[in-house]
């Protein structure tokens, strides 16, 4: 379990994040959601060691891992841009976390990832030739393959469109649950954090405006800024939320 104890975090006199509270079960996605400067991609860098928090403390599985530095956490990030080595093939690309690393990762553990993400098509292709959708699956492969604790994501859907987008989101949801990994997402899409995630932080200027399931925020938002910022991004009007909502979060 991942819990987030009264969190702040300051730039100089400007108070980015203001006293932040989660808590996340082993195996959920949870998405960081809000408006561009709302803190969530310094929340998501606290979490993950590359940012040191003000204040408070981040509990894993019992443990206080506040003041660890990141290598020493056992959490990865996969990258809103992918980060992928251009002169590396997409082989190459997913088995180079591994190097100077002392995982205990065979070679089964490796091809299970790889026909997980049905990338065995594309390891011999380089970075030029993958599609935005495998891109993005070969850079979620270098990340499992270092079997991170917490897999931590920034805006991973933000490069893709269509259908694209709707598979990436779907292996995600796979990932999770087929090896129990706890996630978090960073993402300013609405749309995205409700129908990806089993729980949802919005952030309004660096505070916790609400925190529930998508099904709790659809029906019951905690304040405007909450019903305004969902109906603006989504386009919709209320009595629609839950139509395209509710039910698969049910």
């Amino acid at each position: 379990m991942l819990e987030l104890q009264h969190i702040k975090k300051n730039f100089g006199p400007k108070e980015v994040l203001k006293d932040i509270d989660l808590t996340l079960p082993k195996g959920q996605i949870m998405s960081l959601l809000g408006p561009s400067g709302c803190g969530k991609t310094t929340l998501l860098n606290i979490i993950l060691g590359l940012e040191q928090q003000t204040s408070g403390k981040i509990i894993w599985n019992g443990e206080d891992i506040s003041q660890k530095p990141m290598h020493q956490r056992g959490f990865n990030i996969v990258f809103q841009d992918f980060a992928l080595f251009p002169h590396l093939n997409a082989y190459d690309n997913i088995m180079y976390g591994l190097r100077n690393q002392n995982k205990n990762v065979t070679e089964n553990d490796v091809k299970e990832y790889i026909e997980f993400l049905e990338l065995h098509p594309h390891l011999k292709k380089r970075v030029h030739e993958l599609s935005g959708g495998q891109k993005q699956r070969v850079s979620i492969a270098r990340t499992l393959v270092m079997q991170p604790d917490i897999l931590l994501m920034d805006e991973p859907l933000s490069a893709l469109d269509g259908v694209i987008k709707e598979t990436i989101k779907e292996r995600i949801q796979s990932i999770a649950r087929e090896f129990n990994l706890t996630t978090v997402i960073v993402t300013h899409d609405p749309e995205e954090a409700l129908t990806l995630s089993n729980q949802v932080l919005i952030l309004n200027n660096g505070n916790v405006a609400q925190c529930g399931s998508p099904k709790e925020i659809i029906q019951h938002p905690a304040n405007e800024f909450i019903e305004t910022f969902i109906l603006k991004q989504l386009h919709i009007k209320r009595q629609n939320i839950y139509q395209l909502f509710g039910e698969q979060h049910g």
